[in-house]
């Protein structure tokens, strides 16, 4: 018995941290700024450890005119891609408490799930459509304006954008 009280001692004193001496993230999927990709006029209003996940408010998509207005504009601006590529582009970013979108990451996979790097001519038109959006929520909590991650995920069925979820 001794002995277990030892040795949870031991894996409770490995589990304390510093933050800033960690090497992971806060959150899987936490964007760390980029100057390489991303804006340099993109700035948040509190922390970096401040910025809320889109799991914890739990009001899903906060764009102006809701997914009605955001498929709108997707399918004004896409233009299909002769291609036989399929599956799943993720686009995440954070919205700051201004309502500005900013630190866009993406990633893709097929149809299955398994990572696919897609065509450019898809990657760049959807990157550039979501980077162009303007109607995001401004979020607060406390009466304070919060930052907050926000997501889209795009079905592309042979080049063609099919789906916009959430």
């Amino acid at each position: 018995m001794k002995r277990i009280a030892i040795i949870a001692i031991v894996l409770l004193a490995g589990c304390t941290r510093n933050d800033q001496d960690s090497k992971y993230l806060r959150w899987v999927g936490d964007a760390e700024p980029d100057p390489e990709i991303d804006a340099s006029d993109f700035q948040l209003c509190g922390s970096e450890k401040m910025v809320q996940q889109y799991l914890h408010f739990g009001q899903g998509l906060q764009y102006g005119g809701e997914k009605t207005a955001l498929r709108k504009r997707f399918e004004e601006a896409y233009r299909p891609v002769e291609t036989a590529q399929s599956g799943w582009i993720r686009i995440r970013f954070i919205v700051n408490c201004q309502g500005q979108a900013g630190r866009f990451r993406m990633i893709g996979s097929d149809l299955d799930y398994g990572e696919q790097i897609f065509d450019e001519r898809i990657t760049d038109q959807l990157l550039k459509i979501a980077q162009s959006l303007d109607g995001w929520a401004v979020l607060s909590k406390g009466g304070n304006p919060r930052d907050y991650y926000q997501y889209l995920i795009f079905k592309i069925n042979n080049g063609d954008l099919t789906d916009i979820l959430p």
